[in-house]
């Protein structure tokens, strides 16, 4: 962060400039003289009186250049509404110059606010400020100093997603920037603009008063393309050195200090930040501090025996002080990740020990025994008991998950529907939304407000829309695929794939995941159900050029920001579009059944995190058959032991016993039996695939299996009827009450029974196309052209 400002130093305005340095007669007549004239001969000729009074005004003041005799008039203290009470009493009580009064004090500001777009004088920021830039500030510097500057900003600004509010303010602060410092639109640095947000909003530039003014100089190409893309980049903390992680625990001995940070500096290059710093947290704070605090003046590694037995009570366990009437409790509790704090110390001490043999002058004076022995890490029954945990979240939430899905897709299609019915709803009028009556806002804005009449309470249509369209289509993402939250938020349109087939030329729709934290990229079939919830978000973030826009993100693990790439999940936010937060995220998908009384057996409100949907996912899919193998490819776990622990189905015994069941079968079986397969094994194994397509849609049945249903493919389970042949099925069912008609007319009762099985299973498949319409919301993406597909490719191309 100080790097970027560093970087991006502000301009210093100089002390003179040749505008300020005319004398009376020039300056009047550049003044009196277009672009600074009027069209109307009255409004001119008091322009006219008043800036030769304005004039003549600054002319009293001591200095040589205007800008030094407007600096010690003292108007700067004022500000731009009361700089002009002093001057004018004076005028008013017959001192003025050459005779002239100005009585309307609207004159003589926008004689000097003239005299501003002219550069004659430059104020300061508070000055324009206190207490807001002048309302005709934005015309006068278009009209007078840079009409084709702010020409662009304005049609940038009016192009935007953010309210009137919000883009005027906008553009009053680039103006603000130019009156300050000088010079047109296309002259304003990065440094201006922290400057001014800083006078704006202190120390932080997360508020958003305005300060969409960057990003749409950020848009016109003022700032160059090495310049960041928001200004929270320099709010966001960058990446610590370990002198910097342990700074704040303030360790009083130097050597060991040192160590410490030598240590983390071997380190750091095999590990992310996020474990450097809590590596740094662990060896700085829980250990050589806490050592420092109980027993000050300590200078070794070498502990007694008491001293380690009692560092490794207090990290086992934390003081937790609740307050009983009106008294201080101080309660002793378990540390759920003790141990692991201990493990990282005992790895302290074994690298110091190793690292001395290879470097006996580098490491060896630190070499020293550990004081966490083996035994003290023995988790086993921790261990037990988190899977324990784990696997009753995920038994109480599996049942619950129909029922979450449900709410968010209700939420999406009722939220959309009552901020159509605002958009369409005059200000004033009301209007019914979920049977309740509602008052659409007063102002026309970029987000839809509307009033409950009874209680007066104001509600944001827009938002809570926005809200539940991403909440659905986050759950919707996650149970599909069960990859992470943090994998969630890197999806972009490149993420999206496709292979074809060598023997059909069928395209196969892949997702592909991007390395999060084991570093390993996978792919995933996209289903129907999920390819219809990335339309729906590709829809939704388009630009009106139907370009997906690219966005910068900021990665929280590795504090650094994201070079702009076409994210799927980004919202419009005030003057542009962000990528949403996986912080974000998770608190809308915890509070997704707020209000909809379902409870965990504690009976607290049940709530879903991301990760449920993960155990969620792999226990769902070992149940319905995927070999555990082949899960662990999908999760992207690098050990199997990870992804049989996430699934909480079958016990751990009958998993072991049957991985060894198989070892030991493969080890007996002849190494024939596990060649590569030929070429006709292969089409064998691909043409399988390909006759599973039947008339009424595909057969799901598994390689290898027959056909359990003699082909009577309505009574089979495993068809999935295809809605394009739903108009095929009709006419079964209709033909089939025509047969039953026709059975009991002649008494053929037998042959009644089984056709009454065929409609029966006519009308099951119906309803599941119903059903598979109801959750589905096909989405036209339309068929780019190859101009676009070039125009998005070289637009993609610089960005990057």
């Amino acid at each position: 962060m100080q790097q970027l400002w560093l970087r991006f130093p502000p301009r210093t305005p100089p002390a003179s400039w040749p505008v300020t340095e005319h004398d009376r007669d020039r300056l009047l007549a550049r003044l009196l003289a277009p672009p600074f004239t009027l069209e109307d001969a009255d409004a001119q000729r008091r322009r006219r009186r008043g800036l030769i009074s304005v004039v003549d005004w600054l002319a009293e003041q001591p200095g040589r250049t205007w800008q030094q005799r407007w600096q010690a008039s003292g108007a700067e203290a004022l500000g731009n509404a009361d700089w002009w009470r002093p001057w004018l009493q004076r005028l008013q009580s017959g001192s003025q110059r050459r005779g002239q009064s100005v009585s309307i004090t609207s004159n003589l500001r926008v004689c000097l606010l003239v005299l501003i777009c002219a550069e004659v004088i430059r104020p300061s920021v508070g000055w324009l400020l206190n207490p807001r830039a002048p309302q005709n500030l934005v015309a006068e510097l278009a009209r007078t100093r840079d009409p084709d500057g702010f020409a662009e900003l304005t049609a940038l600004s009016e192009g935007s997603p953010a309210g009137r509010t919000m883009t005027m303010a906008a553009v009053r602060r680039v103006a603000t920037i130019v009156a300050v410092k000088g010079g047109t639109v296309h002259d304003i640095t990065v440094g201006d603009c922290l400057e001014l947000s800083l006078t704006l909003d202190g120390d932080t530039r997360r508020k958003n008063k305005g300060l969409g003014f960057y990003q749409l100089l950020h848009q016109m190409g003022v700032f160059g393309p090495h310049a960041p893309s928001t200004l929270r980049e320099f709010a966001t903390q960058g990446q610590l050195s370990p002198a910097q992680m342990l700074e704040p625990y303030a360790i009083e001995c130097a050597p060991i200090r040192d160590l410490l940070v030598a240590y983390l500096h071997e380190r750091q290059p095999i590990l992310d930040h996020t474990s450097l710093r809590s590596l740094a947290s662990t060896l700085g704070r829980l250990f050589w501090r806490d050592l420092e605090l109980h027993h000050p003046g300590i200078n070794s590694l070498s502990l007694a025996p008491e001293v380690a037995a009692a560092w490794k009570q207090r990290v086992l366990t934390r003081i937790v002080r609740t307050t009983v009437d009106g008294q201080v409790v101080e309660e002793q509790r378990h540390r759920s990740d003790g141990r692991g704090q201990l493990t990282l110390v005992r790895a302290f001490y074994l690298d110091l020990a190793q690292w001395a043999m290879e470097e006996p002058a580098r490491w060896g004076p630190w070499a020293a025994p550990s004081p966490v022995r083996r035994e003290d890490l023995t988790r086993t029954k921790e261990i037990r008991r988190r899977k324990s945990r784990m696997d009753q979240r995920t038994r109480e939430r599996l049942p619950v998950l129909p029922a979450l899905l449900a709410r968010v897709q209700h939420e999406r299609l009722s939220s959309a529907a009552r901020l159509a019915a605002a958009k369409v709803t005059a200000p004033g009028d009301s209007f019914t939304g979920d049977g309740r009556q509602r008052r659409a806002g007063g102002a026309a804005t970029a987000r839809v407000w509307v009033e409950d009449p009874g209680t007066g309470t104001r509600v944001d249509l827009s938002g809570l829309e926005d809200r539940a369209f991403w909440t659905w289509a986050a759950v919707e993402t996650l149970r599909h695929t069960g990859i992470r939250i943090e994998e969630l938020t890197e999806l972009s349109h490149h993420s999206l794939i496709q292979y074809t087939l060598p023997t059909n030329r069928e395209l196969i729709p892949l997702l592909q995941i991007a390395p999060s934290k084991t570093d390993t990229e996978r792919l995933l079939v996209i289903s129907p159900e999920l390819a219809d919830v990335l339309a729906a978000v590709i829809h939704r973030i388009r630009d009106p050029d139907r370009a997906v826009p690219c966005v910068t993100s900021y990665d929280p693990h590795e504090r650094r920001w994201n070079p702009p790439l076409p994210l799927l999940f980004q919202r419009h936010f005030g003057m542009g579009t962000r990528s949403i937060p996986a912080g974000t995220l998770r608190d809308w998908i915890c509070r997704a059944l707020d209000g909809s009384g379902i409870t965990d057996v504690t009976g607290r409100p049940l709530r879903f995190t991301p990760h449920d949907f993960r155990r969620l996912f792999i226990t769902d899919a070992v149940l319905h058959g995927m070999p555990p193998h082949i899960a662990q490819l999908v999760a992207g776990h690098r050990d199997i032991n990870t992804t049989m622990g996430y699934k909480a189905v079958y016990p751990e015994e009958v998993i072991n016993g049957h991985r060894a069941f198989i070892a030991r079968r493969r080890a007996m079986r002849p190494g024939e039996e596990y060649r590569v397969p030929t070429d006709a094994e292969w089409h064998e194994f691909l043409g399988h695939f390909e006759r599973r397509k039947v008339a009424l849609g595909t057969c799901g049945r598994s390689y290898a299996t027959p056909c359990i249903h003699e082909h009577s493919c309505l009574r089979c389970p495993l068809l999935r009827p295809d809605p394009a042949g739903r108009h095929r099925i009709e006419e079964i069912r209709d033909n089939l009450h025509a047969r039953i008609d026709e059975a009991r007319h002649e008494g053929w009762l037998g042959e009644v029974d089984g056709l009454q099985i065929s409609l029966a299973g006519a009308r099951q498949k119906l309803d599941q196309l119903d059903q598979l319409a109801a959750q589905r919301d096909t989405v036209s993406l339309g068929m780019p052209s190859f101009s676009d597909i070039v125009g998005r490719a070289t637009q993609n191309t610089t960005n990057n």
